[in-house]
């Protein structure tokens, strides 16, 4: 049965995540850098910097840095560990040149996402929340006649955290990673009636994560934020100080797997002996799972932007950008690097966590046992955030569809903790492409919209440094 349900999934995944869609990602992308003129190599700077300072006094939910926090919770996720050991796999090292490629241009996306949550977003005086994403500058910038589209893109943001990177791949990794260390050989089983058997870490891991997940998802948005903006730079911190003591343990070997990387990305047979078999399907694998990880174009982290504490819409936009640049550019590409160089990716039999569990227990100057446990736990806080994060995103996309009705958002919230506790039970495979083909749906409305409101992104921004030429300097 599960046969014929990943067979299923495939077609669909490929359907969906064929050249016109991947086309239409790069294309705006590429397309609203030019517009923007390349502002993600000119503003960065600027950006990293008003990362650490939150305006005061303007409507909002929470700062500007809670609000970057809570998109990186969303983002920084199994997508920077297992999502990258998977496209890596499937496509080879190529895989990597393309997901950084999509990345570049993705930073200019996602700049002119949260530029225009703020521009367009709403202030409920009665509930104090502020309400903001696609949905809104889809309705209110493109007109109501295309409420529809609006609707239609909360419709496959509830998906896609209900079924997709919010829960099934989220808590499918970290049990496994879990697993994989306390009970590798899976000694101890649970069989569970007409379902089958199961690890009893697998068991018991899914209770007590679905209970921590109703712990911090009941107390909304405030609680969610507390908990990103402690965890997420803790977390990232460390992932990225341990995948620098690989790089620097291999850096003669550094320049051998860039090589790999961009001759797999022209000509994948050169560097995988014909084990993976075009450039298509390094591309479609790379610029998938760096959407996956980053969530440029999807409309997610917009959701986020519209709650910060601002008055000036190109000031988030810079700010929420950064969120690309450190997910992909950074993480995803030492992740990436640290399988390369290891050779992991080549490894017969391993996938998802396995692949990069292999590249740290065999370039980290520490006992295997403790390089597992290191990444184990970079994993469960990266999956851990984005569970939380995706509750958020989700909820705002279905009380767009409700207009706010609390019984809804109640009852979503249990669905989607017992979303959390049944992922360990779905395969790796069915998993993942139930996340991509949710991504891709979600990602068609707000591409479209990006692009129908792209003069008025570029108006306001070359508006706001021209009035502020001073920036230019700092």
């Amino acid at each position: 049965m599960w046969k014929i349900f990943n067979t299923v999934l495939s077609n669909i995944d490929n359907l969906i995540w064929g050249l016109p869609l991947m086309a239409l990602i790069l294309t705006g992308g590429i397309f609203l850098s030019i517009r923007l003129r390349f502002l993600q190599i000119k503003r960065l700077p600027l950006a990293l910097k008003w990362v650490f300072h939150n305006e005061k006094n303007d409507n909002g939910e929470i700062s500007s840095f809670a609000a970057l926090m809570t998109a990186l919770s969303a983002t920084i996720g199994t997508g920077n560990i297992v999502g990258v050991a998977t496209a890596v796999v499937a496509g080879g090292p190529g895989a990597l040149f393309w997901m950084i490629f999509a990345a570049f241009f993705g930073i200019a996306t996602k700049y002119s996402e949260a530029f225009l949550a703020v521009r367009f977003r709403d202030f409920d005086p009665k509930t104090g929340q502020t309400l903001g994403g696609p949905f809104y500058y889809i309705e209110k910038g493109m007109g109501s006649r295309f409420k529809w589209l609006a609707k239609l893109f909360a419709f496959f943001g509830v998906c896609v955290g209900l079924f997709g990177i919010g829960t099934f791949s989220q808590v499918n990794s970290i049990v496994s990673a879990v697993n994989n260390f306390f009970n590798p050989n899976n000694i101890s089983n649970v069989h569970l009636k007409g379902i089958g058997s199961y690890s009893t870490v697998t068991v018991i891991s899914s209770i007590i994560l679905a209970s921590l997940v109703a712990l911090v998802v009941i107390g909304g948005l405030q609680r969610i934020s507390k908990v990103a903006s402690f965890v997420v730079p803790f977390m990232a911190v460390l992932y990225i100080v341990l995948t620098v003591i690989i790089l620097i343990l291999n850096i003669k070997a550094l320049p051998s797997a860039v090589g790999q990387i961009i001759s797999g990305a022209f000509n994948p047979r050169a560097v995988t002996g014909g084990a993976v078999g075009s450039v298509f399907v390094a591309m479609q694998k790379g610029i998938a799972r760096g959407i996956f990880s980053n969530e440029a174009g999807l409309g997610s982290a917009p959701i986020a932007a519209a709650t910060a504490q601002t008055k000036e819409p190109v000031r988030q936009g810079l700010v929420s950008m950064t969120g690309t640049f450190i997910d992909t550019i950074v993480i995803c590409n030492m992740t990436g690097l640290s399988i390369v160089l290891t050779g992991a990716w080549k490894i017969p039999g391993l996938e998802g966590v396995a692949v990069t569990t292999y590249a740290f227990k065999h370039a980290l100057p520490f006992s295997h046992q403790l390089s597992a446990f290191l990444l184990m736990l970079c994993l469960i806080f990266f999956a851990f955030t984005t569970i939380l994060g995706w509750s958020f995103y989700s909820e705002r996309c279905l009380s767009y569809l409700t207009g706010g009705k609390k019984t809804a958002l109640n009852i979503f919230r249990w669905l989607y903790i017992i979303a959390v506790f049944i992922g360990p039970y779905m395969t790796v495979k069915a998993v993942w492409t139930i996340a991509d083909i949710f991504n891709g749906c979600m990602a068609i409305p707000n591409m479209i919209a990006l692009f129908a409101l792209s003069s008025i992104t570029a108006h306001e921004t070359k508006k706001f440094f021209d009035e502020k030429k001073h920036l230019t300097a700092e």
